[in-house]
């Protein structure tokens, strides 16, 4: 409004009526047509979602079974799944109300950013992180962690392709990817693996311990200068630590402190380059250790590790651990609840585990080229 005003000049007074719109009462010839449509739609759509309610039941209920099944160590094979695709809405949409008035769409409250992740570092942790003097010095520290605990570089490269787009910066955010106007953050996923300020108090919460350890056994190796501002660091990260395990092991715990001024001041130790590494290579060890523990011998590839990422570690892993050929033929509806299947296109569009697999790895290939994916490739 502001802006408006200062460019044409006007007073407030003058420029107020230029924002209203006149009601128009609806005609009785509209209201009845619009009760005919709407009748029609509600028809339609109790059908459509009689039959959505009962294949993603089935879904449920198949994937129950199927854990069942792992867990007593049974063979998993293509009945254990649900092979159709979930039904898809083709009636007629939702007629609009001649007689509403007008509602404009709520406003959502911006997400916060990198500004407001490392203010709440400095409020609430007395914390600030060491940035690197070059992306080129983050992503040595980075591929020097990844690689000790067992990161290949081949992962951490095409995970950060796929994440980062090949050229990400260490504290590249969600939709601020690239400076155009009016740019604005569409989730609060961060850095070369996109970590969420609920991955971060989770990695903490659960990976705190081995990251102190980490740091700690860096700091003795570190020139005398440096060691006093790690002991510092980590003295910081300890408290971090605690607050993370302050309540219960369960992602919805840990989503709703990550939403709380401590939870978002956490976030920003993935921009500090001894810590961020740490954080981000841990985002991939968790789903490399869950598979492993289920007995899965071989390396994930980084298309296979985006799985689990993208699904979650339990999904993930009944879309990796399935052999080639039911790959083929399973739908990638198996491995989502309903909401987060009709709100991802990717998995819709790519719609079985082998089709969803092959784009990924499509996009990996596409991005591996770009100047930020062969510098992170260099620095192993």
């Amino acid at each position: 409004m502001l802006i408006y005003l200062a460019v044409t000049g006007l007073p407030a007074a003058a420029a107020a009526p230029a924002q209203q719109t006149a009601t128009t009462p609806a005609a009785p010839s509209q209201i009845n047509e619009y009760r005919q449509k709407l009748a029609s739609y509600q028809k339609a759509r109790e059908h459509f979602e009689a039959k959505a309610e009962a294949y993603w039941s089935a879904v449920t209920e198949k994937r129950r079974l199927r854990n069942a099944r792992r867990r007593n160590g049974e063979t998993i094979g293509a009945g254990d799944y649900v092979l159709t695709q979930p039904p898809v809405y083709t009636g007629p949409p939702r007629p609009v109300d001649p007689a509403a008035p007008h509602k404009p769409p709520p406003k959502q409250p911006p997400l916060p950013v990198v500004t407001d992740f490392v203010r709440h570092a400095a409020e609430q942790f007395q914390f600030t992180p060491s940035r690197p003097r070059s992306e080129g010095e983050f992503k040595k520290a980075y591929a020097a962690v990844a690689a000790s605990l067992g990161v290949s570089r081949e992962q951490a490269v095409r995970v950060y392709c796929f994440e980062a787009g090949g050229n990400g910066k260490y504290d590249v955010q969600a939709g601020l990817e690239f400076p155009r106007p009016n740019a604005r953050a569409i989730s609060t996923a961060l850095g070369y693996n996109q970590l969420l300020t609920t991955n971060t108090v989770e990695v903490l919460a659960e990976q705190g311990d081995g990251i102190l350890a980490g740091l700690t056994a860096a700091m003795h190796r570190a020139p005398e200068p440096h060691r006093k501002a790690m002991a510092s660091k980590i003295a910081v990260l300890r408290r971090m630590v605690a607050f993370a395990k302050s309540v219960p092991d369960e992602w919805s715990a840990h989503a709703r402190l990550a939403k709380t001024p401590k939870g978002l001041a956490i976030h920003a130790l993935n921009l500090d380059v001894d810590i961020g590494p740490w954080l981000q290579t841990h985002k991939l060890l968790t789903s490399v250790h869950f598979a492993r523990h289920r007995g899965y011998t071989k390396p994930l590839s980084a298309a296979e590790l985006e799985m689990m990422n993208l699904t979650g570690d339990g999904n993930g892993f009944d879309m990796v651990s399935m052999p080639q050929a039911l790959r083929v033929q399973v739908p990638t509806s198996n491995f989502f609840q309903r909401g987060g299947y009709e709100r991802n296109p990717v998995a819709s569009r790519n719609n079985t585990v082998a089709k969803l697999i092959a784009a990924t790895n499509a996009r990996m290939d596409a991005e591996s080229s770009r100047p930020g994916a062969k510098e992170l490739a260099a620095a192993f």
